[in-house]
């Protein structure tokens, strides 16, 4: 059994604003312990229900959050930026399914920290299919045939997680009480749970369908200004519906809807005023 992670890091136990999340903050070094420590909670769990590979994905920001010195020595990790597939970089169909670990809920909604990718994202749609990081990431994963067997962040990213996936396993480690707070569980109770839900949902695995992506799919992002929206739009193949910040690409598939989605939101940062 192969099993892959993609960590991310404001879902995290613990973390509940910029000062955790962000790498010149005071609070970054903290969090980047508590994030490696969380991984290895569901690492070990499945090493322990015979996985014989673990792939671990650092998924946050610049990539390079995990502390390989700590990670849990039979698993491998990926780190660094830039990668091509950016938070599922490494995902193909040898795996029997992935976890997602520290994630949050998408742009615009209640979550601790919730935003899309990049904060000039208001809204992302996949067709007519609202999703944020989890749930562009479980299309591209359904794309292999992968089924996300397991999300574990904050309550936001539990909704959003059984909305778009029957059947899965969540691991609620901290309920949100505003954008930048939240009632948390402490670490050690943190990693108690997520051993518990990591072995519920590799035994749970056969039940839990791929989330197969639409064929040609559309992707629509909705900016939060306009100059952002002339920025991702400078993409061939893009179009501007005029008179919204709502640029759309019409995709051969969900691997190049991903790799346009990257492309865009990099674009829309070098919009500077606000």
């Amino acid at each position: 059994m192969k099993i892959y992670l993609s960590v991310d890091m404001e879902g995290i136990t613990g973390l509940v604003d910029y000062t955790h999340v962000f790498s010149n903050q005071h609070n970054y070094e903290r969090g980047r312990a508590i994030m490696t420590a969380e991984a290895n909670a569901v690492i070990s769990a499945a090493f322990e229900e015979k996985a014989a590979e673990v792939i671990v994905n650092d998924s946050h920001s610049k990539m390079n959050n995990l502390l390989i010195e700590q990670i849990h020595p039979e698993a491998k990790l990926i780190s660094g930026d830039v990668k091509p597939f950016s938070m599922v970089q490494g995902l193909d169909g040898s795996y029997d399914g992935a976890i997602f670990v520290g994630y949050h809920a998408r742009a615009s909604a209640k979550g601790v920290m919730s935003h899309t990718m990049v904060f000039a994202v208001k809204k992302m749609y996949i067709n007519e299919v609202e999703v944020g990081e989890l749930g562009f990431n479980a299309y591209v994963a359904g794309h292999y045939g992968v089924p996300v067997i397991m999300v574990a962040g904050d309550d936001g990213a539990a909704d959003e997680a059984g909305e778009l996936i029957p059947g899965i396993t969540t691991a609620i480690v901290k309920k949100t009480t505003s954008r930048s707070s939240a009632l948390s569980l402490t670490p050690q109770k943190a990693h108690q749970l997520l051993q518990e839900k990591t072995v519920q949902a590799i035994r749970n695995k056969k039940n839990v369908k791929p989330l197969i992506p639409p064929e040609h799919p559309l992707l629509t992002i909705e900016f939060n200004n306009q100059g952002q929206a002339e920025w991702a739009s400078l993409m061939p193949g893009t179009e501007w519906h005029e008179g919204t910040t709502k640029v759309s690409f019409k995709a051969k598939d969900i691997l190049e809807a991903y790799q346009a989605m990257l492309v865009m939101t990099e674009l829309a940062t070098n919009s500077t005023f606000n």
